[in-house]
């Protein structure tokens, strides 16, 4: 590596470790994903099974278990802990961001050091990106996953068992991470290799065999865990892991709750704020030139194009889901900016696209304050922050940088536009996703031997961060409502309120919670005729 490789590489890193500190520090685990995910490796660590997660006493198929055994590894050596595991999140990003850059290297080996220079840069200044990636989700597991498969794919060529093997690894653990969905990203473009292979061709049927084969141990990994998880989980969730998580999917895949053109849109918008340059436009269509497409340009869009199409007829359609896709997309983009950059090999680089993104949001942080029908807690915005982002944006209006520096400056410019919204917006804004009150009130009432009941579905939001050893009871109707409360005088019910009753007693316990009120009520105080199913709706 070289030495200005070097500096950069440690530039990037001091920013994402302080970006993300800034998060952690200021951005609770966040309901009901975080809080859900943490509670589940919680009872898997309190039940000492690590075959079967659990949720709330209940088998949890949903998801497989490889982030939980990774929360479970770090949990070893620093004990139970939210940080170890949000740490453990940043970790893998910074893990995609360097499984990005050798990907960008083998696709172009002639132009590495000019293209790979790009990615990590483009990928941590885009804002989706650097707001998720230190999240407890699987998203990120199932990045690395595909990145480790694209990288044995390209490997076959010259060395045909090491790259199977990768990639066969990459689709197991895949698997384990998030199911079958690693295979859409992977899959078709392994298929493809005609094509972006055309300038090295191959016995084909030696490589669909090996393909065949990687297949065949990918599902040897993952059944590894499957069978005797399922044997072990009883009936039901050996049914949900084998067909919720396959086949069941499939048949949902075609119901389409989002039209199936949401990710043609939303992938874009995901990329501020290069969306917003307009060289990164012009750079793209002239790599958009059928010419210009090389190998590595075929195989990226080889990934794309299908996985968009066939993300796009999965019925539920989160940003999220679009993660793994993010290392090509900044691949492509950073392949587009150096063939521009090599037409024009003179040209400076203006910031105006980011400098006006930073004063927007600069001077947004000067209106908030006054906003009349905003909370309570905007009139808590401190007027420092909206002349500091206004003051960069007016030098950033002034700078023309060469390539490799202008994407710097603009990806360490959004880093810190993200900083300073956590810290003079966002801080003042997490009370009602902030658990840790309620979770303790009812590790305490549980510790006392009261029983707590939840209305509606239970996402498991208190357990981890209460550390609970004891299940809430979901009720889901009317009638579990009032078997409930004959069977528990001394229990207490936890109501999600969209909007708190007029007679609420003074002495009930009562927390903001995602735009609406948690109130623990004490059987005893439950009023007479309460509309019961609506508040079951409001928190479902």
């Amino acid at each position: 590596m070289k030495g200005r490789e070097v500096v950069h590489w440690l530039e990037l890193l001091l920013a994402a470790a302080a970006l993300s500190a800034i998060q952690l520090w200021l951005r609770p685990l966040l309901p009901v994903d975080e809080t859900r995910y943490l509670s589940v490796a919680w009872e898997m660590w309190l039940r000492d099974d690590f075959l079967v997660p659990y949720l709330n006493g209940e088998p949890y198929s949903h998801k497989p278990p490889l982030l939980f055994w990774l929360i479970h590894a770090l949990w070893s050596l620093t004990g139970v802990s939210a940080l170890s595991a949000r740490l453990l999140m940043a970790g893998l990003g910074l893990l995609a961001l360097g499984l990005s850059t050798l990907l960008a290297r083998r696709l172009w080996p002639q132009r590495a050091d000019s293209v790979a220079g790009l990615v990590p840069w483009l990928l941590l200044g885009s804002l989706f990106w650097q707001n998720f990636y230190t999240l407890v989700q699987f998203d990120m597991l199932l990045v690395i996953a595909a990145l480790v498969a694209w990288l044995g794919l390209l490997d076959v060529p010259q060395r045909p068992l090491r790259g199977w093997f990768l990639v066969a690894v990459a689709l197991g653990f895949g698997v384990l991470a998030k199911g079958p969905v690693i295979f859409l990203p992977v899959l078709p473009v392994a298929l493809l290799a005609p094509w972006w292979l055309a300038d090295r061709p191959q016995h084909w049927w030696r490589w669909y065999s090996g393909l065949a084969g990687a297949v065949l141990l990918a599902a040897v990994i993952a059944l590894a865990w499957a069978i005797p998880a399922g044997l072990a989980g009883g009936e039901d969730y050996r049914e949900a892991i084998f067909w919720g998580q396959s086949a069941g999917r499939v048949v949902d895949s075609f119901a389409h709750r989002s039209p199936w053109w949401t990710y043609l849109w939303l992938l874009p918008v995901m990329w501020l704020p290069w969306l917003l340059w307009p060289v990164l436009w012009k750079a793209v269509r002239l790599l958009g030139k059928p010419e210009k497409w090389d190998s590595g340009v075929r195989f990226c869009l080889a990934v794309l194009v299908p996985a968009l199409l066939l993300f796009s007829l999965v019925s539920g359609k989160q940003g999220k889901y679009l993660l793994p896709l993010f290392p090509l997309v900044a691949a492509l983009l950073a392949r587009a900016l150096i063939e521009w950059q090599q037409v024009r090999p003179e040209q400076r680089f203006s910031l105006l696209f980011v400098a006006v993104l930073l004063a927007g949001a600069g001077l947004l942080l000067l209106v908030l304050p006054w906003w009349p029908q905003g909370p309570a807690w905007l009139a808590y915005i401190q007027l420092m922050w909206g002349p500091a982002l206004l003051l960069w944006s007016f030098v950033l209006m002034r700078l023309s940088l060469p390539l490799p520096a202008a994407v710097r400056v603009a990806a360490l410019t959004t880093m810190f536009m993200t900083a300073v919204v956590y810290a003079g917006v966002l801080s003042l804004a997490t009370t009602p996703f902030d658990l840790r009150p309620a979770s303790h009130r009812i590790a305490q009432l549980q510790e006392q031997g009261r029983p707590v009941a939840w209305l509606g579905k239970y996402h498991g939001q208190f357990n981890f961060i209460g550390r609970l050893r004891q299940r809430i009871e979901p009720l889901r109707d009317r009638v579990a409502l009032q078997h409930w409360q004959k069977a528990h005088p001394d229990g207490y019910l936890l109501v999600n309120h969209k909007v708190l009753p007029a007679h609420l007693p003074v002495d009930v316990e009562v927390w903001p919670y995602r735009g609406g009120s948690l109130v623990l009520w004490p059987v005893s105080r439950l009023p007479s005729a309460p509309d019961w199913l609506d508040a079951m709706a409001a928190s479902a």
